[in-house]
């Protein structure tokens, strides 16, 4: 049986780590959560529940998530937002990957729950995701807030079933408060590495976003949530390019 770390950032996620943990614990050889100084109970619950607590400061979801993987004792490693949870399927098919682990990575499809109102449409579902991966042949890459793993060329890979689980937004004041803020991030990421936005992006980009996740991506199924996250995509995407970020 191959040991697993779960690795798992946070910042004030007590309404959320919690369930994350408790989510991982059939299937994790150890639980670290590096937290960027919390003041919620974040700590707390960790702690309560037998997960090694380390505390980091913030400089991006990348170098976070990197940071967090240095910390880990093994090398194969499951890397998880505080929001997110393993499904019972999820769970059974990670531990089956645990008794011989024949790839280098492997990936799954993530849902997610939007106000309480599980989305499986609107761009939203199936999102595959690759998170348990060996950490001596891949690391965070991406462009922050969008991070992903990034893979070494040549390393074998598979889709595994079940889903992982993530709760989103709990209001939709929320998701536009998240959006202003990941569209700063992503302005601020844009202008580090030179580049500039034209007329035909911000205005363009926003409708082609919205006609996405709302008509390709069949979002109305998802009625008015589906609307809604739309929107605020389209929303996002406008700030992004037309926002002067504060460096």
């Amino acid at each position: 049986m191959v040991p697993l770390s779960v690795v798992i950032i946070t910042f004030n996620e007590a309404r959320n780590i919690g369930r994350c943990i408790d989510s991982v614990q059939a299937i994790a050889d150890e639980i670290v959560v590096v937290d960027s100084f919390s003041t919620d109970q974040t700590e707390a619950i960790c702690r309560e529940k037998g997960a090694r607590f380390v505390q980091h400061a913030f400089e991006g979801h990348i170098e976070q998530k990197n940071w967090a993987l240095t910390q880990a004792h093994y090398p194969h490693v499951l890397s998880l937002d505080a929001d997110e949870a393993l499904s019972p399927a999820l769970t059974e098919s990670i531990q089956k990957v645990k008794q011989t682990w024949a790839f280098d990575a492997y990936s799954m499809n993530r849902r997610t729950n939007y106000c309480g109102q599980w989305i499986w449409y609107s761009g939203w579902y199936p999102d595959r995701k690759l998170r348990l991966f060996d950490r001596r042949k891949g690391s965070w890459g991406g462009q922050n807030p969008h991070d992903k793993v990034a893979m070494q060329p040549g390393i074998t890979a598979q889709w595994i079933k079940g889903d992982l689980l993530h709760y989103s937004y709990y209001t939709v004041e929320e998701h536009y408060e998240r959006a202003k803020k990941y569209a700063q991030i992503a302005a601020l990421a844009r202008q580090q590495q030179g580049k500039r936005s034209w007329w035909v992006q911000v205005f363009l980009s926003p409708l082609a976003k919205f006609i996405r996740n709302y008509v390709i991506k069949r979002g109305f199924l998802d009625g008015k949530a589906g609307l809604t996250i739309a929107w605020i995509s389209a929303l996002e995407t406008y700030w992004k390019y037309a926002s002067r970020p504060k460096s």
